[in-house]
């Protein structure tokens, strides 16, 4: 108990410090969030609604700097120079807890706070089919089951998809997103061979480099964090794929398109039941040193976790969020309340 009243005082006396430099004390008497482009027009929903209830505090400044980018600002120290809040589309890795750690960051207070899914989709006058992991993986793969890439067109992929050339949008490195489109379409899809299958337990190091290395030469373009750019471009460019969160293909349902993976489209009911291969759940992580130095933090918290907010008839939900189940919400809304700490120890 003693130590952790120590990190809090230690976090205020830091925030309160860098507050009389420069001008910088305006800057910090609003919550700054960080992270996930996934998960940034869910928290700039809740900022909104966290304003209006709580006119006395100052709009929370939220930044789309993608899920690793924002680990990397979140777990970079305590005090004002550093966020209050990471969002992200996938769980905070054991190597970005080993950072945070190393600089102080040590009461974290994970929620999950709704599911998304890793939509493939395409401009709503585009004619394309459906598509398997497999497909996906031998398309984008720098060098599918360890061989040469030398497919030009999705017909060279798979004899059943036409003969355009393969040009697919997606996300960078430092994306959340890019980290799901590994796990949730590139590995199943190199899984599919019994080899790489078998590669998975014999060389664990090599099965990462050949089932999740993107090729090179152009035919994947990385479009950086604004997700709403690649809804733009494959409305503009025919025959052209791209990657991104279930909430931007609802919200432009009048520009494109998801396309079915293995058989099942992207919808709200694919996506809560997990059936759509690529669903995932999303995150929001809050300093827990923060919580007292930086005014409306808690409340901005408690918002988050409210049923008008997240739940089936909440607002985020018509963002876009697939609401978790009412188990998970209960759980989740637990945390928030007794704003209980991770335990860093249970991150593999």
């Amino acid at each position: 108990m003693a130590s952790k009243l120590l990190a809090a005082s230690a976090a205020i006396a830091a925030i309160a410090a860098c507050q009389g430099v420069g001008g910088s004390a305006e800057a910090r008497t609003q919550i700054r969030a960080v992270g996930s482009s996934t998960v940034y027009p869910f928290t700039t929903a809740v900022a909104e609604q966290f304003v209006q209830k709580n006119p006395k505090f100052k709009p929370p400044i939220v930044e789309s700097t993608g899920t690793g980018g924002g680990f990397k600002l979140f777990c970079g120290g305590v005090g004002a120079q550093h966020p209050d809040v990471s969002n992200a589309s996938r769980r905070i890795k054991a190597s970005e807890v080993a950072q945070c750690s190393a600089n102080g960051v040590t009461n974290i207070i994970e929620l999950k706070v709704g599911v998304d899914g890793l939509a493939v989709a395409t401009g709503k006058a585009t004619q394309f089919p459906g598509l398997t992991t497999a497909d996906i993986y031998k398309a984008l793969a720098a060098n599918p089951f360890g061989k040469p890439q030398t497919a030009k067109t999705w017909k060279d992929v798979n004899p059943a998809l036409p003969a355009v050339a393969i040009r697919v949008y997606g996300p960078p490195p430092t994306s959340g997103t890019r980290d799901s489109l590994h796990e949730l379409h590139l590995i199943p899809g190199c899984n599919s061979n019994p080899a790489m299958k078998a590669l998975a337990k014999s060389d664990k190091k090599k099965h990462e480099e050949v089932c999740t290395k993107i090729r090179e030469d152009g035919a994947f373009i990385e479009a950086g964090e604004n997700d709403n750019l690649i809804v733009q471009k494959l409305a503009a460019n025919p025959n052209t794929l791209g990657f991104f969160g279930y909430s931007f293909l609802e919200e432009n349902g009048d520009k494109v398109k998801g396309i079915a993976i293995n058989g099942v489209e992207p919808s709200m009911e694919s996506i809560a039941s997990f059936k759509y291969p690529a669903a995932r759940p999303l995150f929001v992580y809050i300093k827990g040193a923060h919580l007292k130095a930086v005014p409306g933090l808690k409340e901005f918290v408690a918002e988050y976790t409210r049923e008008s907010t997240w739940g089936p008839q909440g607002y985020l939900v018509r963002r876009g969020l697939v609401p978790m189940d009412t188990a998970e919400r209960q759980r989740y809304a637990k945390i928030a309340g007794s704003l209980a700490p991770l335990d860093l120890a249970s991150v593999k």
